[in-house]
């Protein structure tokens, strides 16, 4: 996980917004002609109650959730919403990619595989949420799921947002700043949640790398590569160079591998 430090146009004033949904920080910055106005909060408000709808379905700390009743065999795929089955083939689709990586089945207390779409859900959930801040006329914004990003700005004129990439060793620095015009950006790794991934192919916990962040147009996708990425652990800028992406590598003694994007193809979604 990352945690940005993002900043405006120094011409544009900044109107920001936080909530604490799906178990961490989620923050709004508007910049614009809604920045701080009664559509802007609005815009706002549908955003959180949108993703206080994905926590009710996809939480697997919920005992109710549509997730947790699926995984228990309570419920078949044949019962689940549309957005579940989207999910869950998001999922599946990851797992062939990284050649096993990353899964959405984790092994459980008991030894036995669990469900647990997380690490599909985040950006998948903010990237649809964002679709209802592309609806403010003439404002750009920058939302934020626990430093995981998407980015817009309505004028290409307009200067970018400066996202600022935490050092995973040190996290009062940044290892990097990066400018977004338009696109999603999300960082992968152990500084804030300590060790919580793991390499699906082995279950244990990647080594050889302290953070991976990817830069793309949807943080649906940028998301679930950062994440496999860092469970390739000493191997992630070489799979990161299969998959095309622009990508930044922190190794565990803070040497970078900064990647163009042009070792491969990127996926169709950010091809659009």
């Amino acid at each position: 996980m990352s945690s940005p430090v993002v900043t405006g146009a120094v011409e544009a004033p900044l109107h920001r917004e936080v909530e604490h949904l799906m178990g961490m920080p989620v923050s709004l910055a508007l910049r614009g002609r809604h920045a701080g106005t009664t559509t802007g909060r609005e815009a706002w408000h549908d955003v959180v109650e949108e993703l206080r709808e994905v926590d009710r379905v996809f939480s697997t700390y919920r005992e109710e959730s549509v997730i947790s009743r699926l995984g228990r065999g309570e419920l078949t795929e044949d019962d689940v919403p549309a957005e579940v089955a989207e999910v869950l083939a998001l999922g599946r689709e990851a797992e062939q990619r990284s050649g096993g990586a990353f899964s959405i089945l984790l092994p459980g207390d008991d030894g036995q595989p669990r469900l647990d779409p997380s690490g599909v859900v985040k950006g998948w959930a903010v990237q649809r949420a964002s679709r209802l801040l592309s609806t403010l006329v003439d404002t750009d914004f920058c939302l934020s799921a626990g430093g995981d990003l998407v980015c817009s700005t309505t004028d290409p004129d307009r200067s970018p947002w400066r996202i600022g990439i935490e050092h995973p060793q040190d996290p009062r620095s940044v290892v990097a700043v990066v400018p977004v015009q338009s696109g999603a950006v999300a960082t992968s790794g152990t500084t804030h949640r300590g060790q919580h991934l793991v390499d699906a192919r082995t279950g244990r916990p990647p080594t050889g790398v302290a953070s991976v962040t990817v830069i793309g147009r949807s943080l649906t996708w940028v998301d679930i590569d950062a994440t496999a990425a860092y469970a390739h652990g000493a191997g992630a800028a070489d799979w990161l160079r299969t998959r095309g992406r622009t990508a930044l590598v922190v190794w565990p003694d803070a040497r970078t591998a900064l990647l163009d994007g042009r070792g491969g193809p990127a996926d169709r979604e950010d091809q659009r």
